[in-house]
Parts: C-alpha cells; structure tokens; sequence
C-alpha cells in the first residue's frame, strides 16, 4: 500500500480570549493518499474551514495551532517557517477558497493573478506564464480563454470566477488541492459542473483532494472517504460506502434524515432534523459534544468518549454500538 500524502494527527485550534480559550477544533486525526478525495463534512461552525485554513499555514497568528503530526510528502508543515511555507503554497499544495469575488484581487485582471504563481514557482517567462493560463482556462471549460486574460474578476459571472480559481490553484500541478466548499455560491447546474471537473481534473493529475462541504449530496457524489465533524471534532470517518450505508453516530445519522432519498423519500413526506444548538466550545469541553440534541443519550455520554474502530478502519466516537462489531 502507498504511503498518504498528507497525514494528520491530534490536531488542535485553539482561539485565545479575553478571559479563556475556545476550543474550535479537537484533535483531528487522518491520511489522505494520492488520487483520493477526503470530504469534510458538517454543520457551519463545526471547524472544517479552519482545519483546511490550518493544514494550509494560512491562520491567523491570534490562533494556536498544534498536532503531533502535520505531516505532508514527508514535510513536516508544523516546523516550516514562513518562506518555506509560501515555497509550498501556491506550487505543491494549492487551496480554491469559499467565495472567488472576495479571494480574487479587484485589483488586477485575470491573467496577472493566474500568472503570478507560476513565475514565482516555475521561474517561467512571463509569456510561458500566459500560454499556462490560456492552456488551464480551456481545461476548466472557459471559451476565449485568451481573451478573459485581460479582464477583471468583476466583469465574470460567479461560475466563472469560480472556474478562474480552479485554474489558479492547479496552475502548477499541486499534488494536494483543498477546495473549501467551491460550489456554495453557485446554482444547481453550475455546482454540478464545477463538482465534475473538479473530479475528472483529479482523475487525470492524480492529486489528492480534500473538499470542504456541508452538502451531503456532493459528499455522495464525489468522496472516497468521509470525515463528519461536530463541535471541533471529527465524530465518525470511513468510506463514502461506509458512512451512508451504516452510520454510526447518532449525529451522522441525523444529517442523512435530513436529506431526501430518490426512491424512498415521498413527495410532500417530512424529512428529519437535528434539534438544539451546537454547544459552546469556550472552556473545557467534558464528554459527547452532541449528547444535548442526541435522543439516545445516557449519563456515561458525559464522560470521555473513546474512539471506536473496526478493522476496515471505519471510526467512530459513541457509546452505542455493539461490541461484537469493533476490532480488538
């Protein structure tokens, strides 16, 4: 078996107060190799920007950050220092943010922000730059590609800027593409446009992918393994065949009562939801995150929940499942 391109272990985001600390993420753990998509998946808030923002070395210096291992194709991302991190960003790893109107300059045409990683990262002249940039614009489906070079990001539609960003991170073949919930702001046919690129770019670079979203329809579309996060913290990972064929945390499970099912959901029929709020994650955080909306609560969910696994290693962190079914 190959080794993961990025493997992640125990890491932990912590934002400093005025009189205490917030816990945004928990001690997230997992392996990504070449080729697979990971989605991340979960309520706004739950700290799946801020795990992609932290793995990229894009936080805010207020926020601390920590792992017991960060590690990427062999580089330990916790020891690099801030030119040795800007190598990496933009060439090896690239990110294609939430919304490309505020990620894009207003500032500069298209062709000047495609262009400017790679001249720094190939040491390119700035016409194999634009040949670059046309040869990805026609990639990501754009028509007069060469004539978009001398726009600006106002003057596109948000498909197409969306498109324009895809381009800008895969300018330089990055072996690792982290794409924070890319198709947000974009309508139904435009999303799934993006969604197929996306994976047939994948396909034929052979990166590795980690996409960002709290649509579990995307997630079914596209992932090879998912990660369900709650309150800072990852509940239940597996494959994709895994997480939607046998759940097995009660949050998990309420996030799929939540969406319709072709074949089994009825016209006009109600679909489930998840009562209460997220809890606060300022202080000390004891026991189950979800046990205050969870319907099969009990007094041990206040204590500390160990983390469940069976041998194909799908994970999990409740107090309700058979043991019979978990690896030794």
């Amino acid at each position: 078996m190959s080794d993961p391109i990025l493997s992640v272990r125990n890491l932990t985001i912590d934002i400093p107060m005025s009189q205490n600390t917030m816990h945004a993420v928990r001690g997230i753990s997992f392996d990504l190799k070449r080729g697979e998509t990971l989605c991340i998946v979960g309520e706004s808030g739950s700290g799946k920007s801020l795990t992609s923002l932290a793995i990229m070395g894009l936080l805010s210096k207020k926020l601390q950050r920590a792992a017991t291992r960060l590690d990427f194709a062999g580089i330990d991302l916790m020891s690099q220092k801030l030119r040795q991190m800007r190598d990496l960003r933009g060439n090896r790893m690239a990110m294609i943010f939430q919304e490309p109107m505020t990620s894009l300059n207003p500032a500069y045409t298209i062709g000047d922000q495609l262009a400017e990683a790679y001249l720094l990262h190939r040491k390119a002249t700035r016409v194999q730059a634009r040949m670059r940039a046309i040869e990805l614009l026609g990639k990501v489906g754009i028509t007069a590609a060469e004539n978009r070079l001398s726009q600006y990001p106002h003057q596109l539609s948000g498909g197409l800027r969306q498109r324009v960003m895809i381009a800008m991170a895969l300018m330089c073949e990055p072996e690792l593409i982290i794409a924070d919930e890319p198709t947000t702001a974009l309508d139904v046919t435009i999303q799934a446009q993006i969604l197929r690129l996306l994976a047939d770019l994948q396909r034929e670079m052979n990166m590795a992918m980690i996409l960002v979203t709290h649509d579990l329809g995307v997630v079914a579309r596209v992932a090879d393994k998912v990660a369900v996060m709650y309150a800072g913290e990852v509940v239940e990972q597996g494959t994709a065949k895994e997480i939607f064929g046998h759940p097995r945390h009660p949050y998990t499970r309420g996030l799929l009562r939540c969406i319709p099912v072709p074949g089994r959901s009825k016209p006009g029929e109600h679909l489930g939801s998840i009562p209460g709020m997220v809890p606060s994650l300022v202080g000390r955080v004891k026991g189950c995150a979800f046990r205050a909306r969870c319907d099969v609560a009990e007094e041990a969910c206040t204590a500390a929940i160990p983390e469940r696994r069976m041998e194909s290693g799908h994970a999990w962190r409740c107090i309700h499942q058979a043991a019979e079914r978990l690896s030794p």
